[in-house]
This record gives C-alpha cells, sequence and structure tokens, in this order.
C-alpha cells in the first residue's frame, strides 16, 4: 500500500491550526496536529509572512501530498473576512510553491463528513475524530481539531466514504448505525 500524507489547515491570523495524517489503505493515523499562534500586535503583513513560513515548515517536515484547507465562510464583519482570505490564500500559496494539491472544504461540510451533521458542535466532532483515528486525546486547541477534522473529510471525500455516523439508508442514524457499520472501530 502506497502512503499518502495530507496536511489540514484551519486558517487564521491569529491561531493557525494544523494537523497532518498519514493514510495507508483504510487506515489514518494521526502524525502531528497544533496551533500556531502569531502575536496580536504584528502588523498584518508580519502575520502573513509568518502564516507563509510555518506552513513551509510544515510541508518540509512532512512532505505531504495534498493540502486541505477549511474555506473561509461569510460572516458579519468583512474586514474579519477578508483577513481570513488572505491568511487562507498565503497558506494554498505555500504549498502551491511545492506542487502540493489543494482542496477546500465549508465547515458545514466537514462537520457533516465526520458526524453526518452539517451544525454538529466543535465538541461533537472531536468525540467522533477521536474514534475515528483511535486515539485517546486530541489537542487543547480546536483550532488544530478543525484542521484535523478537514484533513479526515477530504480523506473521506477522495475514497468516497464517510465517517458512518450518520446513514441516510434508514440502516440506523447516529452513534448506534456508527457502532453497527464499523464494528471494528469499538474498543
Amino acid at each position: 500500500m502506497v502512503e499518502r500524507i495530507i496536511l489540514g489547515i484551519d486558517p487564521g491570523t491569529t491561531v493557525m491550526g494544523f494537523g497532518v495524517l498519514s493514510v495507508e489503505g483504510a487506515t489514518l493515523r494521526l502524525l502531528e496536529a497544533g496551533a500556531i499562534r502569531f502575536p496580536a500586535g504584528d502588523d498584518h503583513t508580519l502575520k502573513l509572512r509568518a502564516i507563509f513560513r510555518s506552513t513551509t515548515e510544515i510541508i518540509e517536515r512532512h512532505l505531504p501530498d495534498e493540502l486541505a484547507i477549511e474555506a473561509q465562510f461569510f460572516g458579519k464583519n468583512v474586514q474579519s473576512m477578508l483577513k481570513l482570505g488572505r491568511a487562507q490564500g498565503v497558506a494554498i500559496a505555500a504549498a502551491l510553491q511545492k506542487d502540493i494539491s489543494v482542496v477546500e472544504y465549508a465547515p458545514k461540510r466537514v462537520k457533516q463528513s465526520i458526524t453526518g451533521n452539517g451544525n454538529a458542535a466543535k465538541e461533537q466532532v472531536a468525540a467522533m475524530l477521536t474514534s475515528i483515528l483511535r486515539i485517546d486525546l486530541l489537542p487543547a486547541s480546536t483550532d488544530a481539531t478543525d484542521a484535523i477534522a478537514v484533513a479526515v473529510c477530504h480523506h473521506f471525500a477522495a475514497t468516497g466514504k464517510t465517517s458512518g455516523a450518520r446513514s441516510g439508508t434508514g440502516k440506523g442514524k447516529g452513534w448506534s448505525g456508527f457502532i453497527r457499520n464499523n464494528p471494528d472501530r469499538i474498543v
């Protein structure tokens, strides 16, 4: 089996979450995850440079095959949206400079992919990720957890799978459906 490395990024100008997954067949393994904080007082252009450098360092450390990044969502504050879009663009540019393919995912799609509910709470996403990745603990930062979720969503999208948390087939919804459809994931 060929190993595939996916870098997931939750962009931000104050905090950027990242998660690196190794995929071998159906096995997902979390290699590294974290949240990089940028000084609040820094000029916006300095933050963009830091985002580019941080993303490049992660890429050089893990040599990912693909970048999955959370798309910006529409909010009330236009200035915040513009800054977030710039942060996302800089992270994408770092990947493109290394010839890494890039795919964007809307936050609702990520949540839908992981939990079966596009409006799921961050805690629900985290709980499903621990089950999917078969780990006991995720990083404390929700930015890191969001980045891991984006990477897992990308894996599911590439393979045509879902977490199994909800199936529309009537064969069981929610956790009971997940357990029935994934007996090998229950410890």
